[in-house]
């Protein structure tokens, strides 16, 4: 299975092959500027890189299983999409990978049976299904990998369609066996409510008790995209539906709040939220019902300008920290600005980002990088996660030459060191 699975990507496999015969793939230059006091270090790997004018990797995300990997270190569990870039967000498959000695080699990607399109029939139509933006994440608990993402109905011709049904998506990973299960559904309340409701690309927190904080969003009928958190039970077999907070919603001409992320500290929860004209932001002491949004600012007032895409969370004893993308860094040339990759402080009282210690932590080579993900390592190490999403180009695009900026497909990850 694993060298059928490998040669049915074609071309995909062709080239990732390539990088992982060669073991590490690095870039050993340390992005932003270093200062004596900023507390980490940035590494570069590449695990994997692709395109061929046709598709490309994107939403690599990793979670990880303490211990599973070589000498007591953890399995590091990477997935991705493949995207169609002759489309509208068209992710026709679901890969997996992993690393056991903390990206010194890897597997070479392979899709799962288990995340594999679905068919269903709707409005008459046998329509695919496909299950992407997915976020792996270790819940203690239950000592068990588990992935959070949603799904996307196509039309037969693989065509996004409103209104949809959407719903959010979750399986499991063993390692022993190398396996992700079938990808299941969680059921909500309110069918009417929650039809096109889930939870893509967010960032869950998982409390001591083993409850899940699962940030989502949803599109009532007729209305702006909403953004709440739902509490969920998982017992290592089934993610249920608990109950839901306070509901976020900004009815204006733009397509309203998406993509939520959530994170706790200092005893307080925080929730950053795409919008697409800026990025905003909001906390809580429960971590389910929230203050009021606010715009994402530094800390001397001037607007982040971080919009239309996603932001992410880094919490640890260091403090509290916001990774997104931006104008106003030389970036024009970069589809909505998504690229570089920041990283800068937040000031947790002032909801704002400390612009003194904002550091590139992905460079920008002229392809978006707004979709990415976050994942904690151990106290020592954090790890970015984004791909070139190489939508800019057409078929006749030739790498290296046609491109002034250098991307080329990589899969970046960037090791956070902290000092």
């Amino acid at each position: 299975m694993r060298r059928r699975n490998f040669l049915r990507g074609g071309m995909i496999a062709a080239t990732t092959a390539a990088v992982h015969r060669s073991g590490l793939v690095s870039l050993a230059s340390e992005a932003g500027e270093a200062t004596q006091a900023s507390p980490y270090e940035i590494q570069h790997l590449i695990p994997a890189r692709h395109y061929d004018g046709k598709t490309c990797w994107c939403h690599p995300r990793a979670g990880i299983i303490p211990g599973a990997g070589k000498s007591g270190m953890p399995r590091i569990v990477m997935t991705m999409n493949t995207l169609d870039v002759s489309g509208s967000d068209v992710f026709k498959g679901l890969y997996s990978f992993h690393t056991d000695d903390k990206g010194q080699t890897w597997t070479v990607p392979e899709a799962p049976p288990g995340l594999a399109v679905r068919y269903r029939d709707l409005d008459n139509q046998k329509r695919p299904v496909a299950v992407s933006d997915f976020w792996p994440g270790w819940h203690v608990a239950s000592q068990t990998l588990l992935a959070t993402g949603h799904n996307v109905v196509y039309t037969p011709d693989w065509k996004v369609s409103h209104p949809r049904p959407r719903e959010t998506t979750w399986a499991t990973y063993d390692a022993r066996t190398n396996r992700w299960s079938d990808w299941q559904t969680l059921a909500m309340p309110d069918p009417v409510k929650f039809h096109d409701a889930g939870a893509g690309c967010v960032q869950r927190y998982d409390e001591a008790d083993g409850s899940i904080l699962l940030p989502i969003y949803y599109r009532p009928p007729g209305q702006n995209s909403r953004v709440t958190v739902v509490r969920c039970r998982f017992d290592g077999a089934m993610l249920s539906y608990l109950e839901h907070g306070n509901e976020l919603s900004l009815e204006d001409k733009t397509r309203g709040l998406g993509e939520p992320s959530l994170i706790k500290f200092d005893k307080e929860y925080f929730l950053t939220i795409r919008n697409d004209e800026r990025g905003y932001v909001s906390r809580s002491r429960d971590g389910l019902n929230f203050e009021p949004i606010q715009p994402w600012r530094f800390d001397d007032g001037q607007e982040l300008g971080s919009y239309n895409t996603q932001q992410h969370w880094i919490a640890n004893t260091r403090g509290l920290f916001l990774v997104y993308t931006r104008k106003g860094a030389n970036n024009d040339h970069v589809f909505r600005h998504r690229a570089p990759l920041f990283m800068a402080r937040v000031d947790p009282r002032r909801l704002c980002v400390l612009r003194e210690t904002e550091r590139v932590v992905v460079p920008e080579r002229g392809a978006r990088l707004g979709n990415f993900g976050v994942t904690h390592i151990d106290d020592n190490e954090t790890w970015i996660t984004v791909a070139e999403w190489m939508q800019t180009w057409g078929p006749n695009y030739i790498l290296p030459v046609d491109n002034p900026h250098g991307s080329d497909g990589s899969v970046w990850v960037a090791r956070i060191l902290w000092k």
